[in-house]
């Protein structure tokens, strides 16, 4: 049985799948190493760096793929990219003072008297020049016409609370 495997490792046959073996790790080497260099190129921005990672994973063989897996950076630079683009569209939207009718949630331009999607009265028009008038106001700006005070309702003087008298214990 020796002789037979001594005699296997000798031949045409194994010296054909012991380099067909050497070849595919070979090829599989290069692969990973290029795999490195690929996802280096989209997670690193500088190119050095980019170059050292791919020198990593081709020096030592696939002990250097693993520590880069290890050490690289967590995001691509596109996701971090496109996150700091959402976050300075939200800032800026933040930033907008934008009208909303406290109904429907409508966006409204101050200028509107009713909300055009619910028909909420958003304000009071002036009298006079029928522009919209903020609550607050007491003169309209436009044309300096009085605002008459929106009537309440007028309940008339407080009463007071009725008082018990205290009931001395008879004895």
């Amino acid at each position: 049985m020796t002789a037979l495997a001594v005699s296997f490792f000798h031949s045409d046959t194994w010296y054909v799948i012991r380099n067909l073996l050497i070849f595919f790790g070979a090829i599989f080497w290069l692969a990973v190493a290029y795999w490195v260099y690929k996802d280096a190129r989209r997670r690193i921005e500088d190119p050095w760096l980019v170059a050292m990672a791919t020198l990593l994973g081709l020096v030592p063989p696939f002990l250097g793929t693993l520590v880069y897996m290890l050490f690289r950076p967590p995001e691509y630079l596109e996701d971090v990219r496109e996150r700091d683009l959402e976050i300075k569209e939200l800032e800026e939207r933040l930033s907008r003072y934008e009208l909303r009718c406290p109904v429907c949630r409508a966006g409204v331009d101050p200028t509107y008297l009713v909300c055009p999607v619910c028909t909420t009265k958003l304000k009071q028009a002036c009298e006079t020049c029928k522009a919209p008038l903020e609550p607050l106001w007491q003169v309209c700006p436009h044309c300096e016409t009085p605002i008459a005070s929106t009537p309440t309702l007028d309940l008339g003087p407080p009463v007071e609370p009725r008082r018990r008298r205290r009931q001395r214990p008879r004895a």
